[in-house]
């Protein structure tokens, strides 16, 4: 049986409980009254979205009195039932408290007070959040600007993308026509879309054909069988060469990685971690025009010397290569 926040009798002081994923952080906002507690946990070996939280002890003693032995028992069960049903292993979890200003959460009272007196036939009930400040930004947005960036500087007339974010695709699709490669099944999102259902390693297109590739955080995950692809620890090279044959003379490979200034691994089957070294090696045959390093920890683009060395951890690489042959 999966437990589920739901599962927990939660105290009238809570608002809300949600939750996202973003590659390997997870992360639980609990919404109370006298603060909204936030954790992110680093999982050690896939990304997964699961309706649960799990929570370390170090983190209970900031919640209400009232409210601590609920979530000491459930922390217990939850380690175990993620291993148990996900296989994954939950490490290195970090809390960071935000405390909600006081003339904040009694205007909010206040607020709601005069909301339910005159309700204008909606049903009105608590849903606590306070997410002011600066708007948050995450990897996605960093590699996304970063591709737009160089797309817009360079104006093709002809994109082929491998396995992007479906969003960006989207967002390309409202100036340019797009070739879409991608291992599983899918309809064209719009008319100027043409999809090819085919296994990057083996592209069904003629060489020279297109003026930018584009593929972000894609290369990692090829050959490791997650998207139900054929295994092949090369597939990484293969497909990154076959990118290289549809390109133009003179035409642009925009890519984004997973990347560490520690030890290269693979997190099976979820991706790979590749060194600078090796990512420089996939591009031998191609001009490096720009590159850029992403950082989780900063939350920004950073120096190639602060990417992360940690191990089981990463950062993101951005590159923009040009195809002189």
């Amino acid at each position: 049986m999966r437990l589920s926040w739901r599962d927990i009798a939660f105290p009238d002081d809570v608002c809300s409980v949600r939750s996202i994923s973003d590659q390997n952080l997870q992360y639980e906002y609990l919404d109370v009254y006298s603060s909204t507690v936030t954790i992110s946990i680093q999982c050690k070996n896939a990304k997964f979205e699961i309706s649960h939280g799990s929570l370390n002890t170090r983190f209970v003693s900031a919640l209400p009195h009232h409210f601590r032995i609920k979530v000491a028992n459930l922390v217990r069960n939850m380690h175990a039932t993620i291993c148990t049903k996900t296989g994954i292993m939950v490490t290195k979890p970090t809390v960071r408290i935000l405390r909600l200003p006081h003339h904040f959460r009694l205007e909010y009272e206040n607020l709601l007070k005069e909301l339910r007196a005159n309700p204008r036939r909606f049903k009105v009930f608590k849903a606590l959040y306070f997410e002011v400040g600066d708007h948050p930004s995450g990897m996605i947005d960093f590699e996304c600007s970063f591709a737009a960036h160089h797309i817009s500087r360079l104006h093709p007339e002809t994109i082929l993308d491998i396995g992007s974010y479906r969003h960006f695709i989207l967002g390309l699709l409202a100036h340019y026509s797009v070739t879409s490669i991608d291992v599983r099944s899918r309809r064209p999102m719009c008319s100027n879309e043409t999809v090819i259902t085919c296994d990057a390693k083996k592209i069904l297109l003629p060489g020279n054909s297109f003026d930018v590739a584009t593929s972000l955080c894609s290369i990692e995950h090829f050959g490791l069988g997650r998207y139900g692809d054929e295994f092949d620890p090369d597939a990484d090279k293969k497909a990154f060469s076959e990118m290289i044959r549809v390109l133009k003379s003179n035409g642009r490979m925009i890519f984004s990685t997973s990347i560490t200034r520690g030890q290269p691994y693979i997190a099976f089957n979820m991706h790979r971690v590749y060194s600078h070294e090796m990512l420089r090696a996939l591009c031998a045959n191609l001009e490096c025009e720009d590159e850029r390093f992403y950082s989780h920890e900063k939350r920004s683009f950073c120096k190639p010397e602060e990417v992360t060395n940690k191990p089981d951890q990463w950062d993101v690489y951005c590159g923009c290569w040009r195809k002189s042959i």
